[in-house]
């Protein structure tokens, strides 16, 4: 009796596992890309071996992409999505509606050095999971990231350790001085000693990892995020159709 309950159990486990096996099987890993909506100044890039070429507005970049600006230069990323509108003015004097970015935003400040290392989702009939590693090798870099599903991964790699990043605005530096305005990172590096040590940073919290001492994060900090949280966004939206034939009315409250 015991044999048959045991071989019975050895067949439940065995079907459960190769349905699992099944269900990974139909979900397929597709690439993503970055694409830039905005360049101010000068930019460059290279994939492996290849020479440096001149990143220009609309450029898609893939995983394995390295990306360079000049002094008083920045470029704004749509990571993931090849689909984003290029970045458009919007004059000031017009009425229009900008609602929050629907995409993964990152800025890329003067004098930075960022690898693309993974960009990839996969669809798995309940949701979408993606998975994005950024490489900040140099620099200083500003990101707005939306929230995701709980098995995505959102990370940033600095010289010194990994900081994952859920569903929040924020700013890292290749030193390792992380902002946080909204939401949370969690940043695991090498301390001084040469152990892994691990810090949460929330929102309105300043971490340094060369001293290790967390803080509330600078008013002047939280005036620029809070502007760069409109900034960075704007523009990248489709433009809005006005919906009298006069052109007279081009904005809906959202209420």
């Amino acid at each position: 009796m015991k044999e048959t309950r045991s071989l019975l159990n050895s067949l439940v486990a065995c079907g459960v596992a190769l349905a699992m096996v099944a269900t990974l099987a139909a979900q397929t890993v597709n690439q993503g890309t970055a694409k830039v909506v905005r360049l101010k100044g000068g930019a460059r890039y290279k994939t492996g071996s290849t020479d440096w070429q001149p990143l220009k507005v609309g450029d898609l970049l893939k995983p394995g992409t390295i990306i360079q600006t000049a002094a008083k230069s920045r470029v704004d990323l749509a990571v993931g999505d090849s689909s984003a509108p290029i970045a458009r003015p919007v004059p000031s004097q017009t009425l229009t509606y900008q609602p929050r970015a629907e995409q993964n935003m990152v800025r890329i400040w003067e004098n930075t050095l960022l690898g693309i290392d993974k960009l990839t989702f996969t669809e798995t009939g309940a949701d979408v999971v993606t998975e994005t590693q950024l490489d900040l090798k140099a620099g200083h870099i500003f990101g707005i990231t939306k929230k995701t599903s709980a098995a995505s991964k959102y990370e940033v790699k600095i010289p010194n350790g990994v900081a994952g990043i859920r569903g929040c605005v924020w700013d890292t530096s290749a030193e390792g001085v992380i902002k946080v305005f909204e939401g949370s990172v969690v940043l695991a590096y090498v301390g001084p000693n040469g152990t892994v040590v691990t810090q949460v940073i929330m929102g309105l919290q300043e971490f340094d990892a060369r001293t290790g001492v967390l803080t509330p994060l600078p008013d002047l900090d939280k005036t620029a995020m809070d502007v760069l949280v409109t900034e960075v966004p704007t523009g990248i939206h489709p433009p809005i159709v006005p919906i009298a034939p006069n052109n007279s009315l081009n904005f809906i409250s959202p209420h």
